[in-house]
Parts: C-alpha cells; structure tokens; sequence
C-alpha cells in the first residue's frame, strides 16, 4: 500500500466539489500528513464546472503532482472533462445514477452519492460529505480527522447548527459504511497513521496577510478584485485587532494613494489587488519611485489580458512589474515561490521598501494564492523590524543644529532655519536620504510627483534631474549589492540548467530530482528577488552549465526575454499559458528533450 495519494474531485458549483477539497486537505494535514492542492473554480456568479486536486503524502511533496491517482466524479460533465488527467490503472469513483463510465483502463467503484445523500441522509446538500466519507472508507483518512474539521468549520459559521452538524455526521457515516460494506477495495493506495508534526496549514494568501501583520503593517487600503480579495476580507478583520487600519477605496487608484500617503505618515503601508487593478496603479507607482515612498503592492496575477480569466493563473505580469509607467520608474520586485515564502518575504518586502524608500512590487499568482500547503511552524518566525533612515527631530534638546538654545524664539529661529537647509533627496551614495515623518518637531518636506531639487521644490534643469534621476537608480545598484544571492539546487557539475521564478519552483525543483535520478547532470536556479537582478549568481549559474532552459507560465517567455537583454542568453523557452500550473513531468520532457 502507498502512502501517498493524489486526488482529484470534479462536480459542479453547489455541489460542494471546493469545500469539500478543503475539508479533506486540511484533515489529512492535521492526521500528519504533507499536502499541497491545487483548484479551479468559474469566474461567474452563475457557477460552472469545479475541479480540486490534493496530493497527500508522509514525505514533503512540491508539485500538485503529474496526474490524478483517484478522480471522484460527482457528475458526467466531471468525468468529460477530467478523464484524461487520471493516470493509467487509477481509480475512478463515480456516481451510477449519473452515467457509466465507457473505459476500462482503470480502477473503477460506484458510489451513489446523489442516492446516498437524498434518501439515506434526507438532505441533498450533504453530498460533498457522503464523498468525503466514501474517500475516507476507501483512502483514508480516518473519519475521526474529517469531522473534527467540519465540527471546526460549522462552529465558526453563521450556518451552524446541532441539527446540520448531526445531518453531516450521518452522511460521513452512511457513505463510509457504505464503500466498507459494499466495495472490493483493489487499488494500492491507502493513508496508514503517520508520526504527527508541529505544522500550520494554510493557503499562500493567508500566509501573506500572516506576514504583513508581523512585519508591522499598520495601514492596507484595497478594492475588491479576484483572486486578492481575500488579502483585503482577513486585512480589514484583523488589522484593526492590531491597532491598525483599515480602508476599501472607491478603486484601486485611490487605494494606492491612501498606501501613499499613510507611508508618508510614517506607517507601514500595503495594498493588494490583481492585473488589472494593478495596470490602474501606473501613476501611483511613479509617485511613489518619484517621491521615494515605501509601499508594499502585492499582485497576485491571474490570467489575461484584460478581465481574462480571473480563476485562472499565469506568471504574465513580469514585464508590466519590471517596467509599466510612463518615464525609468525603479522598483523592487519581489516573487514568492511557495506558502512559507508567501510569509517570509512579507517580512522583506517591507524591510526593502522601508530601507530603499521605493515601492516593492510582490509578485505572486492565483494558483499560489489558493494553494493549501501543510508548513513547519518554526517558519513563522517574527520578524527583524528595519525602520527607515529618518532624520533626527529638533527637539526640546536643540537637536541636528538647534543644540544650546537659551529661548523659545531662539528655538523657532534654529528650527526654521534648519527646515529651510533640510535636504530630504540628498545625494547619497547609496542614493538613499535621510527623511523624516511628520511630527510635532519634525522637519517638513514636499513629496511632490514634479522634478525637485534636494530639497523638494521643483526643478526642471537638465543636470538636476540627470543627478536626480541617477541618486533614485543608485538604490537599485545598492540594493543588488546588499541583497542575498540564491542558491543553485541539484548537480555542482550540471550541465543543463533552469532558471524559474515565483509557484514553478516546486515543479521545477521535482523535475530535477527525477531527471538526477535518471543520471542527468542538471540544476536549477530560482529567482525570487526579480529587480534588481541577482547578478553575481545568475553570472555565475549560466556560465557553469553548456545548456539554459526558463520554464514560466506566460506566452511571450517574459523572464527569458529579460535575461536575454541582460546577458545576450538565448534559452530554451518552456511556455505555459492554459491557465493551470506546470507539472514535473512537463519540465521532465523538456530536459530529456535537450538531453
């Protein structure tokens, strides 16, 4: 018997096909067990096909897997169209009333789960629970983990009750009973106790929202946009609990600028949106690169142009981070590749906008955002709070210039002359200035969108806003100095290597290990800080190996595209744009394909 299983649930919307996934991840996570998911959903009120997909395993598992070893079909339209993802000899679980299925390349059990949950149960809307049951007789896990988790769900909601709790005990028992008695079980796979560990189970947006909190986010400003509305939803529930605050604006313009000008206030400031509220933020990201404000942007990228498919991913808004705005806007850019990083470098976009004083752009994408993965607590460390380099306030002291004042109109007399002489965009050689945050004492400034001198007032002379516009890009230079560089995974001797960005480093990373396995000489480098570039290990990884090949889910192979302008490399372009992520087994065939 296996102790690892992928399983793939297809219905329709109403049939609790996603809830359900959910349930089953989350038991299977708190029995012990690794897990990571992946689902697509309609993007229409009026509902549609659905598919979740979990792969459970005792070992740590970085893919959704290439195929599904079981597929629950709750209805015909199910079995259509996710027929082809089950692999060879797998079993297929489908309801008898519903439709018979015509192939016999596989494992199959009948299930009735409409019958089941209608007649048995005398309530319909259990039929993603009589599934779940059906899945815990046959796969495991054991009852017990799936109704701690319902009794957990149904007591946080407004729907509970002690008669809809005891309903969705029945159905669990029925259909688990029911597969026990009535079906042969000739399949290999079956969940067997494991040692528990100390895990947290969680999606990557509410690692994000986890991160933003602790890295002392005290302002997020939103509007509602899918699939980073649940960032806005869990921000305005607990960032208030904080002592924080919380806005939904009228757009994504304004959302932006409210960030702005709390940053300016001295507060930590986020917002999250997706493409095309992001594409509306244009201006408002000049201002911040112009003013040299800290922002944090999260982008969870979806699927375009346009409204494209907003329940789908792509990774197709690189290009628009690296340079959408009119003028050289400088920007950070930072890409999570999983849950755990979706927390962790919360911590350093933060600290980068703060200690760079520009906007950080997190790149993250719908498939990442919805992605339940089991992580060790010791993850979720606090975070090392930077600040920013701010200028010291004139005080009661007489500070910076004020010192041994006698009276308060020789105080006046010091500090304004001291406003007058501050230089807020000083030229540094890190190009980062000293500011300040207003105050009683603090020392004003204007944070103005026009070209300005060091001072803030404005300045349209040629050599002024040549050195300018040199000081704002010198903190690029600076940051590509001072950040870490990543580290290659697989062969020291590779001779093929793939460089990936953002969720396509769990697939790409099991592709390498397959293809070691296989006596292939091949690594991996991913990016997961894209400007600026981490110059010194890309250098290095392209110059070590004879062959380059950039998986990435976009038609126009953006990444390679910079890499190509940057280092006249001329890769082998491994596109995705479906919609739904890359498997190993893709990355697989394009190494055996160079080999």
């Amino acid at each position: 018997m296996e102790n690892e299983v992928t399983i793939r649930i297809g219905g329709e919307s109403g049939e609790g096909t996603i809830s359900g996934g959910d349930i089953l991840a989350l038991a299977s996570a708190r029995w012990g067990y690794h897990v990571f998911t992946f689902r697509t959903f309609p993007a229409e009120i009026l509902g549609g096909p659905c598919m979740f997909q979990v792969r459970i395993s005792d070992r740590p598992v970085k893919s959704m897997g290439d195929y599904a070893d079981v597929l629950i079909c709750l209805n015909k339209e199910a079995y259509d169209r996710n027929i082809r993802d089950l692999r060879r000899g797998g079993v297929l679980v489908y309801d008898p009333g519903d439709f018979t299925p015509e192939s016999d390349d596989f494992i199959t059990y009948a299930v009735p789960f409409n019958e089941l949950a209608r007649k048995e149960v005398q309530l319909f809307q259990t039929k993603n629970m009589v599934m779940l049951g059906a899945i815990a007789g046959l796969f495991g896990p054991p009852l017990e983990a799936l109704l701690q988790v319902v009794e957990s769900r149904l007591s946080k909601s407004r729907k509970a009750n002690p008669v809809l709790m005891e309903k969705n005990r029945l159905a669990l028992d029925i259909a688990y009973r029911y597969v026990r008695e009535k079906i042969e079980k000739r399949d290999p796979y079956q969940l067997g106790p494991v040692e528990k560990a100390d895990r947290v189970v969680l999606n990557g947006n509410q690692a994000v929202v986890a991160g933003a909190l602790a890295a002392g986010c005290g302002f997020f400003a939103g509007y509602p946009i899918t699939p980073a509305s649940d960032i806005m939803e869990a921000m305005a529930k607990e960032l208030p609990q904080v002592g924080g605050t919380f806005l939904q604006a009228e757009d994504e313009m304004a959302a932006l600028a409210a960030v702005l000008g709390a940053s300016f206030g001295g507060v930590r400031a986020m917002t999250a949106t997706s493409g095309p509220g992001f594409s509306l933020m244009t201006e408002l990201i000049g201002l911040a690169s112009m003013a040299e404000l800290p922002a944090v942007i999260v982008d969870a990228q979806r699927a375009g142009p346009s409204t494209g498919m907003p329940t789908k991913m792509e990774q197709a808004d690189l290009s628009f981070a690296l340079y959408g705005g009119h003028g050289d806007t400088p920007r950070l850019i930072v890409a999570p590749a999983n849950v755990a990083d979706c927390y962790s470098l919360m911590g350093l976009a933060f600290n980068l906008a703060d200690r760079y004083q520009m906007p950080v752009i997190f790149l993250t994408d719908q498939s990442l955002t919805a992605r339940v993965e089991s992580v060790d607590r010791s993850v979720f460390q606090p975070f090392t709070i930077e600040g920013r380099l701010e200028y010291g306030k004139v005080g009661s002291n007489g500070a910076n210039g004020a010192n041994g004042a006698s009276s308060n109109g020789s105080k006046h007399e010091a500090a304004t002359a001291l406003a007058a002489s501050f230089a807020r965009y000083a030229y540094t050689a890190s190009g980062v200035s000293p500011m300040t945050i207003p105050g009683p004492g603090a020392l004003p400034y204007s944070a103005t969108g026009l070209e300005h001198n060091e001072h803030g007032h404005p300045d349209y002379e040629p050599e002024d806003h040549t050195a300018m516009m040199q000081k704002r890009f010198r903190k690029l230079e600076t940051a590509a100095q001072e950040l870490p560089q990543p580290e290659p995974y697989g062969d020291s001797n590779a001779e093929i290597g793939l460089i990936g960005w953002g969720s396509t480093e769990g697939a790409i990373q099991e592709a390498v290990d397959r293809a070691r396995a296989k006596g292939y000489k091949v690594a991996s480098l991913h990016l997961r800080i894209l400007s600026p570039l981490p110059d010194r290990a890309l250098r290095n990884f392209i110059s070590s190996v004879k062959t380059i090949i950039v998986p990435e889910c976009n038609y126009s192979g953006q990444l390679a595209n910079l890499l190509g302008a940057r280092y006249g490399l001329q890769p082998i372009r491994v596109n995705k744009f479906g919609g739904i992520p890359f498997t190993a087994g893709e990355i697989l065939r394009a190494i055996e394909e160079v080999c």
